[in-house]
C-alpha cells in the first residue's frame, strides 16, 4: 500500500458517515438476487427505484422518497420486461422519467406519475429495439436532453435520440463497435464530449461518441480493470479492479496516456467488486465495496500524490449495490455533502447513509456547496449531434438561486499572427509588452488601496477592497472564470442585502432608544 500522510489541511478531513434510523430507512423491500455487477438502484429527490424479484419477467419498484418504513408486500411494480432487469437510470433533467434495460434485449422508457402508484405500470412510454443480445448498461448524456446510451452483450454501444415521436425505435442514431468485448462500465467527462469504457478483456478505451473513433486504448498487466470513471475536468481517469495477486486495487490514469498509470494502490484481499463514485463539486472519491459494508473516501488533487485518503465508513451489513442522491436533494442545514442508499438483501432493507461535514453553524455553508450541475439540459439532442459541446448549467444550492448558463464551446479559431520588428527577438517583445501593461495596473491598484486606507476605518476596508478587486479585474479569459465571477457577484449582492437589513435593524433600535429616553425625560 502507498504511504498516507497523518495530517493534511482539508475542509473534508473530518467527514463522517451517519446511517439513518430504522424508521427513516426502507424495510421489507424484495431486492433482486441477480449476480450482475450493477448498482440495481437509482435515486432522485422525488423517488427511489430499486430492481426487485419478480415471477415471469423483470420488474422494479418506484417508491416516493419520503415513504420510509415498512413497504406494503402488494406495492405496485413497473413490470413490462420479459427478462430480468439489469440496470435502471433516472433522467437527470426530469424526475418523472426513468430508463431500464433487461435480458430481453430491449431498453424501455417509463413515465412515473406524480402520485402514489395504485396499480402496476406495464406500458412504457418508448421501447428501444436494436440490440440482439441482453442489454447490461444504460447511461444518460450529462448535458444533452433525451440522449441515451445503451450497451449490450452483442459488443455494441448504441446512441438513441428520444426526441423522436415514435413509440418503438429500432434505429439508433449511432452504433459504436470499436471495442471487442462486453462493456463493464461507461463514464462521461463533464460536457459529454468523451466517453470512457472498460471491457471484459481488461482494456480501457477513451472514445469520441459522435465520431466513433478510439482516442486512447490501454491495458496494464498489473491492473485488471472492472470499472472506469472520469474525474470531472481534471483530465484524469480512475479505475478499479484487481492486481496480479487478486488484491482489490484502484489506479489513476492520464486520459491522454493510458500506457502506464499515474498511481496504483492496493486496498484489501476481498473478492467483491469496487464501485467508484466521484463528486466533482468537492473533488471527493468514494469507493464502495460490493459484498462488504465499507465505504472508503478520498480527496483528489491535480498534483502528487493525487489520491489523499480521508476516512472509511464501516458497517457490519454488506451491500449489494448503492444509489446516490443528486446534490439538490441533500440536507444543507445538516452540512450533508453526499448521500448513499445501501441495498442490503439479507435484511430486505435500503439504508440511507449521509456523509456529513461536522460544523456547528446552521446557516448555509458556501465553501462546501459550490456551484453544482442544475436539473436543466445545456443543449438539445440535435445540437449535440451536430457537434456542439456545452458545460452543464450550474446552480447554487442556496434557496432561491437560478441556474447560471454556460456558452457553447465551439472549435477555437486559429490565432492571428501579429507583425513584429525583425530586429528584436520575439521573447523580448512579449516581455516588454507584458511589463508595460502590468505597471500601470499595479500603480492604479496601489493608489486606490491607499485612498481607501486613508478614508475608511479598518473594519470597513476589507469589504471595499474586495469590491475593488472584484470589479476592477480584467475580463475573464474562459468560461470557468466567467462563471466564477458571476458567482462572486451574486455573493456580493447577497452580502450587501444583509448589510442593508442590519442597518435597518440598527436604525429601529436607535429609534426605540430615543423614544425611551424621551419618555424618561418627560417623567
Amino acid at each position: 500500500m502507498s504511504w498516507r500522510p497523518q495530517h493534511r489541511n482539508s475542509k473534508f478531513r473530518h467527514v463522517y458517515g451517519k446511517a439513518a434510523s430504522k424508521d427513516k430507512s426502507y424495510d421489507c423491500v424484495p431486492i433482486t438476487l441477480s449476480i450482475h455487477d450493477n448498482h440495481f438502484c437509482a435515486v432522485n429527490p422525488s423517488f427511489i427505484a430499486v430492481v426487485t424479484e419478480c415471477v415471469g419477467g423483470g420488474a422494479f419498484l418506484v417508491i416516493p422518497i419520503n415513504q420510509t418504513g415498512k413497504l406494503d408486500p402488494h406495492y405496485p411494480k413497473v413490470c413490462g420486461h420479459q427478462g430480468n432487469v439489469l440496470d435502471i437510470k433516472w433522467n437527470p433533467f426530469n424526475d418523472f422519467v426513468i430508463a431500464s434495460c433487461s435480458e430481453d434485449a430491449t431498453v424501455k422508457i417509463w413515465d412515473i406519475p406524480n402520485q402514489l402508484l395504485k396499480s402496476n405500470i406495464t406500458t412504457p412510454k418508448k421501447e428501444l429495439r436494436g440490440h440482439t443480445r441482453r442489454v447490461g448498461l444504460i447511461e444518460w448524456h450529462p448535458t444533452a436532453e433525451n440522449i441515451l446510451f445503451s450497451s449490450g452483450y452483442d459488443y455494441k454501444i448504441m446512441i438513441w435520440n428520444l426526441d423522436v415521436t415514435d413509440a418503438v425505435l429500432s434505429n439508433p442514431v449511432k452504433i459504436l463497435d470499436a471495442h471487442k468485448d462486453v462493456v463493464l462500465s461507461m463514464s462521461f467527462n463533464t460536457d459529454g464530449s468523451l466517453m470512457a469504457i472498460a471491457c471484459r478483456d481488461r482494456k480501457m478505451h477513451v472514445i469520441d461518441p459522435r465520431a466513433g473513433g478510439v482516442l486512447q486504448e490501454g491495458s496494464y498487466k498489473s491492473h485488471r480493470v472492472n470499472k472506469v470513471l472520469f474525474l470531472g475536468n481534471k483530465k484524469m481517469l480512475l479505475s478499479t479492479g484487481t492486481s496480479q495477486w487478486n488484491n482489490r486495487q484502484i489506479a489513476l490514469w492520464d486520459q491522454n496516456d493510458l500506457s502506464v498509470p499515474l498511481l496504483e494502490e492496493d486496498l484489501d484481499g476481498s473478492a467483491g467488486l469496487l464501485f467508484p463514485i466521484y463528486d466533482s463539486d468537492t473533488c471527493m472519491l468514494y469507493v464502495v465495496g460490493k459484498g462488504d459494508g465499507n465505504i472508503r473516501y478520498y480527496e483528489i488533487s491535480p498534483e502528487k500524490p493525487y489520491l489523499n485518503y480521508l476516512m472509511e465508513y464501516r458497517s457490519p451489513l454488506p451491500q449489494k449495490g448503492v444509489g446516490t442522491m443528486p446534490k439538490r436533494g441533500l440536507d444543507m442545514a445538516a452540512c450533508e455533502i453526499f448521500r448513499f442508499y445501501k441495498l442490503i438483501p439479507t435484511k430486505r432493507l435500503i439504508e440511507p447513509v449521509s456523509m456529513i461535514v461536522p460544523r456547528r453553524l446552521e446557516s448555509y455553508q458556501a465553501d462546501i456547496y459550490p456551484l453544482t450541475a442544475a436539473a436543466q439540459p445545456a443543449l438539445t439532442a440535435e445540437e449535440w449531434l451536430t457537434g456542439i459541446n456545452k458545460e452543464p448549467l450550474l446552480v447554487s444550492l442556496r434557496s432561491g438561486s437560478e441556474a447560471v448558463k454556460s456558452p457553447p464551446r465551439l472549435p477555437e479559431p486559429e490565432p492571428l499572427m501579429q507583425a513584429t520588428d525583425p530586429s528584436q527577438p520575439e521573447g523580448s517583445q512579449a516581455s516588454m509588452s507584458a511589463e508595460n501593461k502590468q505597471e500601470p495596473r499595479e500603480t492604479e491598484d496601489s493608489k486606490k488601496r491607499q485612498r481607501v486606507e486613508n478614508i475608511l476605518p479598518e473594519s470597513k476596508q476589507r469589504h471595499v477592497l474586495d469590491d475593488i478587486e472584484l470589479f476592477e479585474r480584467p475580463p475573464p479569459k474562459d468560461e470557468k472564470e466567467l462563471l466564477h465571477m458571476c458567482y462572486q457577484q451574486q455573493e456580493e449582492i447577497r452580502r450587501l442585502r444583509e448589510l442593508v437589513i442590519q442597518r435597518d435593524t440598527q436604525m429601529k433600535q436607535m429609534q426605540l432608544e430615543l423614544r425611551n429616553l424621551s419618555t424618561d425625560t418627560g417623567n
